[in-house]
C-alpha cells in the first residue's frame, strides 16, 4: 500500500510539472495570434475527442444535483480558469501568472474549513496562509511598480486561482461517486458548452491553417492531448485515491517549472522582488498543506 501511495503522489508531482510549463505553450500560442477563448475551445475540443476513445457510454450523471455540480466543475476548471489564465498571459509575465495561480490550494484550504467540519484551521495553516499571501502581494508589486505591467493581469490570475480552488473542492464531492473518465469527459463538455456565449461576442479570428504550422502544432498537441486529456484524467484519479487538499497543495511546485521553462525559452526577467515573492508563496503554501487536517 506505501508503494502505491507513493505512486500517487509522483504522478501527482509530474503532472503539475507538465502544468507548470504549459503557461509556456500557451504564451507562445497567444503569441502567434490566437485568443484566449480560442485556444481553450482548441484546446478542450480535442481533449474531448480523446476521452471519447476511453470513456464509458454514459451520459448523464445520476441525478440533477450531480449534474450540475459536473456543470460548475466545467466553468470553475476549464472555462472560467483557462480564459482568465489565457488572458492573463496576454498582459504579464508568464512567473507573474504561474506564482499568483499557484496560490489555489491556500484558497481551497481556507474555503475547506470553512465548507467542511472536518478539516480544521492550524497555527501552521494560518503562519503559511499569511506568508503565501504577503509573497503574493510581492509578485503583483513587483509587477505593478518595477516592471511596469497592466495590473488587469494580476486580477486575472487571481481569478484563475481562485476558480482552480473551487473546482479542487467540488471534484472532491464527486470523486466518490463518479470514475475519473467520466468526471474529466464532463468537465471538457461543460467547459466547451460555457465558453461558447464568449465567440458571440468575440468571433473566431484565427486562421484553421495556422494550427499547420509546426511550431503552433506541437505547442497545440501537447496543450491538448498531454496537458488536458491525459493530465486532467490522472488529476481525478490522484484526487480519488489521496484527496482533493493533499493533492492540490502539489500545485505549488508549478512555478518551479514554470521559471525554468520561462528563463529557457522565453528569456524573461527575475529580479530581487521576483524570488522573494516566489519563495515566500512557495513556502508559505508548503506551510498551509502541512498544517492542514483534514
Amino acid at each position: 500500500m506505501k508503494h502505491k501511495a507513493l505512486l500517487y503522489h509522483i504522478i501527482a508531482i509530474l503532472t503539475v510539472v507538465i502544468w507548470g510549463v504549459t503557461f509556456i505553450n500557451s504564451k507562445i500560442l497567444l503569441n502567434q495570434g490566437l485568443q484566449a477563448h480560442e485556444l481553450f475551445l482548441a484546446r478542450f475540443f480535442l481533449a474531448y475527442i480523446c476521452i471519447w476513445f476511453i470513456s464509458p457510454r454514459k451520459l448523464f450523471a445520476v441525478n440533477l444535483k450531480d449534474e450540475f455540480l459536473l456543470f460548475l466543475l466545467g466553468i470553475t476548471g476549464g472555462s472560467l480558469y483557462f480564459v482568465a489564465e489565457n488572458t492573463a498571459l496576454t498582459y504579464t509575465l508568464v512567473n507573474n501568472v504561474s506564482f499568483i495561480v499557484c496560490s489555489s490550494p491556500l484558497i481551497a484550504t481556507l474555503m475547506a474549513i470553512a465548507v467542511y467540519k472536518e478539516v480544521k484551521a492550524t497555527v501552521m495553516l494560518m503562519v503559511g496562509s499569511v506568508i503565501a499571501l504577503i509573497g503574493v502581494g510581492m509578485v503583483i508589486f513587483n509587477g505593478h511598480f518595477v516592471l511596469k505591467l497592466n495590473p488587469i493581469g494580476d486580477v486575472l490570475a487571481l481569478t484563475a486561482s481562485v476558480a482552480w480552488a473551487v473546482y479542487s473542492l467540488l471534484i472532491k464531492k464527486l470523486s466518490g461517486r463518479y470514475s475519473a473518465v467520466f468526471i474529466t469527459r464532463k468537465v471538457f463538455f461543460y467547459g466547451i458548452m460555457s465558453v461558447l456565449p464568449i465567440f458571440i461576442f468575440m468571433p473566431w479570428q484565427f486562421p484553421l491553417s495556422g494550427f499547420f504550422r509546426p511550431s503552433t502544432l506541437v505547442n497545440y498537441l501537447f496543450l491538448a492531448v498531454v496537458a488536458s486529456f491525459i493530465c486532467f484524467l490522472v488529476w481525478s484519479w490522484v484526487i480519488k485515491k489521496l484527496g482533493a487538499l493533499r493533492v492540490t497543495n502539489y500545485i505549488y511546485l508549478n512555478p518551479v517549472s514554470t521559471m525554468i521553462a520561462s528563463a529557457v525559452f522565453l528569456h524573461e526577467p527575475m529580479n530581487i522582488i521576483s524570488y522573494i515573492g516566489c519563495f515566500l508563496i512557495l513556502a508559505g503554501v508548503f506551510c498551509a498543506g502541512k498544517g492542514t487536517k483534514a
